[in-house]
């Protein structure tokens, strides 16, 4: 049994209402449409090349392990919590849960889509825990 093909997706234009609003600048959109390159092309090292110098320049680092996060928001804040958090550091964890990457963790509650107060978090840091605090390696 042959499968019908699917016609030519046209959503309509919309205001994008995720943390924003953004709208998609046509600029991507022509991007978006151009053939793809795969990650064995060697034009795709030289487009991530560029693209890591870019976001070298964004955040003022000369770090040459800067790269681009190919995923959802909370793959980037789970890639940010591995490269941030050690081995018995205390976190806060506002909205939602993270899994403990071996951090001594504090919960403060907030509704979805509700950004807590600064009372909420000041108060679950003033928790008493056994909370060390060690300067950071300065990046950049």
């Amino acid at each position: 049994m042959d499968a019908p093909i699917p016609l030519e997706l046209t959503p309509p234009t919309s205001l994008l209402l995720g943390p924003g609003p953004s709208q998609v600048h046509p600029r991507v959109l022509r991007a978006l449409s151009t053939p793809l390159v795969g990650h064995l092309d060697p034009r795709f090292l030289d487009i991530m090349t560029e693209v890591q110098g870019m976001l070298r320049a964004v955040f003022r680092t000369d770090n040459a392990f800067t790269i681009a996060v190919s995923g959802t928001g909370s793959a980037g804040m789970e890639a940010a919590l591995v490269n941030l958090v050690e081995p018995g550091d205390a976190v806060i964890v506002v909205v939602g849960c993270v899994p403990e990457y071996q951090a001594s963790t504090s919960h403060a509650s907030t509704s979805t889509g509700t950004p807590p107060s600064d009372v909420t978090v000041s108060s679950t840091r003033r928790a008493p825990r056994a909370w060390q605090s060690r300067p950071r390696p300065s990046i950049g």
